[in-house]
């Protein structure tokens, strides 16, 4: 995507890639028309002025590599999860603080056009219906489906909710992975709104949507289609609402300008590299994230317990 920016004009260069597998940099250097390396050592020795980089490598090496980056001056947008601990995730925040350095979270939903605009929309949201089921693939099973998928709707709904979680209630099991693949998780947080959520990495469809709850009106949201649906009663019709069974009922779709998510979460990234900026999603998101994930990771471990269900691999 560096490479798409860079030729649709973006002020960035893509100067390497990275991998521990020198053939497979090379070969992808070759299609995106830069260098590769077969450690991270070489890329910043051979390139002084490399100023941002993408950490996608294993959760387990995120702190590695991104504390490389910074400690060489290089800003840096990790892929989600943020860390495989706390106590790793709150090192990242230590060293993005003390070098200065702007470091981002790749929880792209964030940038999905459709719930950019419904963050406009929030009021006082009560109840969360989330489902994210995609077709099983061998990429990410070092992680359970909560860490690799749910995060995504944990992370949007935390940043719509803000209020801390007061009870978590979850269910999981391993399908085709030594990996919980399905989850099933109840929170309540301290405002009394609830969410249920449930991820699939093994499921025969592919289906994003979140749905929600506020006083006098119900949200769609679709992140694949990038449209959202407001259902209001009691407010006047507005000229641009759809026609209602209903005529209580106000049914309105915010215009949305649709963009690849990825896309806008890089633009934003080097926006914020540019201008010394905050960015939208900071580590600080990307730990609360990844608390709420581990602690139901906890959850699903103490329910299997309790039932003696078979969880692998933990």
């Amino acid at each position: 995507m560096y490479h798409e920016l860079e030729r649709a004009g973006e002020a960035v260069r893509l100067l390497g890639i990275v991998d521990t597998d020198p053939a497979r940099a090379d070969a992808l250097a070759q299609e995106f028309g830069c260098r590769g390396f077969g450690s991270l050592n070489q890329l910043l020795t051979t390139h002084s002025e490399l100023q941002a980089a993408s950490v996608a490598v294993p959760t387990v090496h995120h702190l590695r590599v991104a504390r490389e980056l910074m400690e060489a001056g290089v800003d840096v947008l990790i892929e989600k999860p943020l860390a495989s601990s706390l106590a790793e995730a709150d090192e990242l925040v230590r060293l993005a603080a003390e070098r200065e350095r702007v470091a981002q979270v790749g929880h792209l939903e964030r940038f999905n056009p459709a719930v950019r605009a419904t963050a406009a929309l929030i009021t006082q949201p009560m109840f969360f219906e989330v489902h994210r089921l995609s077709i099983f693939s061998p990429r990410s099973l070092d992680i359970d489906v909560v860490l690799d998928l749910m995060i995504h709707d944990l992370d949007v709904v935390l940043s719509f909710v803000d209020s801390p979680v007061s009870e978590i209630r979850a269910v999981g099991l391993p399908i085709l992975s030594g990996k919980v693949d399905i989850a099933n998780v109840r929170l309540e947080f301290a405002s009394g709104c609830i969410a249920n959520f449930t991820a699939s990495r093994v499921s025969t469809e592919r289906v994003r949507k979140l749905r929600f709850f506020q006083p006098q009106q119900y949200i769609s949201l679709d992140y694949g289609r990038q449209d959202v649906l407001s259902f209001s009663v009691g407010e006047a019709r507005k000229p641009d609402a759809i026609p209602s069974v209903n005529p209580q009922i106000s049914v309105v779709k915010p215009e949305v300008v649709k963009e690849e998510p990825l896309r806008a979460e890089l633009r934003a990234f080097l926006e914020c590299v540019r201008t010394r900026s905050k960015p939208l999603v900071t580590l600080q998101d990307g730990r609360r994230a990844l608390k709420v994930a581990l602690n139901i990771v906890e959850a699903i471990q103490a329910h299997a317990e309790r039932n003696r269900l078979n969880i692998l691999n933990r």
